[in-house]
C-alpha cells in the first residue's frame, strides 16, 4: 500500500441530494483515496476539521463505469466514497454550511 498522508485521503465532498438529506443526520460523504482504511478517514476528518469528532465510517467502493468513442471502449476510474457519522456533540463541517 502506497504512503498515504491524512491530507491525501479525502479527496473532495460529494454534493447530490442525498447527501444534503444525510446531512440532517450528521453523515457527510466524501469521495477517498482508493487505498485508505476507516480508521485513516476517521483520523483524516478529525484532523482536517476542527471540533469534529467521528463516530463510524461507512465505506464503498465504486467501479469504473463502461464507456465507448467510437469503436473504442474502455472505463472510467474506480472510485472509493466515504459516509461519515459525527457524534452529536460534535460541531457540524463548515465546508458543507453554505450549500
Amino acid at each position: 500500500m502506497a504512503n498515504v498522508q491524512y491530507y491525501d485521503v479525502i479527496l473532495k465532498p460529494v454534493v447530490t441530494e442525498k447527501s444534503m438529506n444525510l446531512m440532517a443526520e450528521k453523515k457527510y460523504t466524501f469521495l477517498v483515496h482508493p487505498e485508505s482504511t476507516k480508521s485513516m478517514i476517521k483520523e483524516a476528518v478529525e484532523k482536517m476539521f476542527d471540533g469534529v469528532k467521528v463516530e463510524s465510517v461507512r465505506t464503498m467502493n465504486c467501479e469504473g463505469k463502461n464507456k465507448r468513442r467510437g469503436m473504442t471502449y474502455g472505463k472510467t476510474a474506480k472510485t472509493k466514497k466515504a459516509i461519515v457519522k459525527l457524534t452529536e456533540e460534535s460541531a457540524d463541517i463548515e465546508i458543507f454550511a453554505g450549500l
